[in-house]
């Protein structure tokens, strides 16, 4: 009897290419809005009175309602429970909004009306622009932290038992291209129009990436529609809301989670930061600077999927997250601890790119992993609990920084703000705490090759099947 074999639209490569590639270019738009003022720190300081602890603060707003809400754990609830599609319109749709806020606070139509006149009248050492901002990137940061954990189970969807690792790294370097156009593109959109051009650009570029998620859904449907119809598929069980409790008492996840905040702390909070460290380390301006730093991107984007491919094929996932530790903390010890003479323009660049290998290293062995380690049925809501360990990180750690970076610098901020001329902030104490994260990152990946030997959950095995 001859077996006839059904096919859907994920055994087309072509079908799930395009659908990475809408949802991996919206990601490219929200990595742009997530960095779209981290080159523009010396200008909030001068034209918005911003100082680092209230830049630290916008860095960490927007992971406020994902932490202290808990809508990063709603967020992978309502995936599993609703569906990718109803998520992703619903995370464009936040972004926006947030975004669109974010924009007015920064807008001469705002400062000065009713609003703002009250919001400065508390917590007066934060500007009330300031405030608003926060405001509007905490709501972005629910969109786009939701948007996360979804295209991660969308990826899974079209990829699992295929080119998983290798889809992963190709929507992180798509992603990561947004970080370099941030770098690049920002400074120059400040110099006609200042800081709230550049956020107004970003809102832009939002739009678009709401209608690539848009479109993708259609394709979804579509797939939806030819899995169900198929009768030789097992039924899945589904999604109960006791599954978080078989989560988080998983030793992998938490090895795994573990290492994700530790290296993330180590990373996005860097990048707001970078461009007046290198701009102040180098004696450079801060255009350049930003040049400088949009290599860290490049690294990571050029190698990712190729270290996806190589776990595809051959393994090695929590070797890798290993080595990427050790290459996190060789870089922040570099910036940390060569004395500005002898810090240049090339050694700059060097590190940049060591550390742009570890952000390639690490992720890309990170996220193809989770699937090996927890039930399809509750994937979402692992990646959203995972994104929230991640985000309690990404919250605490810039404003922390922010206040090492003052504490470690007695009176600089003071004479910023006065006006005064060539004040430099000196960067070590920040750069040591970031090279801390890496040091203890790599003692945890130690840990989880040793759950994972012990478990047979098959993070050394290749993806590929």
């Amino acid at each position: 009897m001859t077996e006839v074999i059904r096919q859907s639209l994920r055994d087309s490569k072509t079908a799930r290419w395009i659908a990475l590639g809408l949802i991996s270019s919206t990601m490219f738009f929200a990595y742009f809005f997530v960095d779209v003022v981290a080159p523009l720190q010396s200008l909030l300081e001068t034209d918005y009175k911003w100082t680092p602890e209230v830049f630290g603060m916008l860095g960490g707003s927007e992971f406020f309602l994902n932490v202290f809400a808990f809508f990063l754990i709603l967020s992978g609830i309502i995936l599993d429970k609703l569906g990718i599609r109803f998520t992703l319109i619903t995370s464009g749709l936040l972004m926006v909004i947030g975004a669109s806020l974010k924009y007015y606070a920064l807008t001469d139509g705002f400062v000065g009306t009713g609003f703002h006149v009250w919001l400065e009248t508390f917590v007066k050492w934060v500007p009330g622009t300031a405030k608003l901002a926060f405001f509007g990137f905490a709501i972005f940061g629910v969109g786009v932290e939701m948007a996360g954990i979804t295209v991660s189970k969308t990826i899974v969807k079209w990829f699992k038992g295929k080119e998983l690792a290798l889809a992963m790294g190709l929507e992180m370097a798509v992603a990561r291209l947004g970080v370099f156009a941030v770098f690049r593109l920002t400074p120059i959109f400040a110099e006609n129009g200042g800081v709230s051009n550049s956020v107004l650009m970003g809102v832009g570029f939002l739009l678009i990436g709401f209608l690539t998620f848009f479109i993708y859904t259609f394709m979804d449907a579509r797939l939806d529609k030819q899995l169900g119809e198929d009768a030789s598929l097992e039924p899945e069980e589904e999604f109960k809301i006791s599954d978080i409790g078989k989560i988080f008492s998983n030793p992998g996840f938490l090895a795994i989670a573990g290492l994700c905040v530790l290296f993330y702390s180590a990373i996005f909070p860097f990048q707001k930061f970078a461009t007046d460290m290198l701009a102040s380390k180098l004696s450079v301006d801060i255009k350049t600077a930003a040049a400088y730093f949009s290599y860290f991107p490049i690294g990571a984007m050029v190698l990712t999927p190729f270290i996806g491919y190589f776990l595809d094929l051959k393994g090695k996932g929590a070797t890798m997250m290993i080595y990427g530790a050790i290459l996190l903390t060789v870089s922040h010890l570099i910036f940390a601890l060569v004395p500005p003479e002898y810090f240049n323009t090339p050694l700059a660049i060097v590190t940049i790119v060591i550390l742009g290998t570890a952000f390639s290293l690490v992720p890309a062995s990170m996220w193809p992993s989770l699937p090996k380690i927890v039930e399809d049925r509750y994937l979402g809501s692992a990646y959203g609990a995972i994104f929230w360990i991640q985000n309690i990180g990404l919250l605490a750690v810039p404003v922390l920084i922010g206040w090492a970076l003052s504490a470690s610098n007695p009176g600089v901020s003071d004479q910023i703000l006065a006006g005064v001329e060539g004040i430099k902030y000196n960067y070590t104490v920040p750069e040591l705490i970031f090279a801390g994260f890496g040091v203890l990152a790599f003692f945890l990946g130690i840990v989880l090759k040793r759950i994972d030997k012990k478990n047979g959950y098959g993070l050394e095995l290749p993806n590929k099947k």
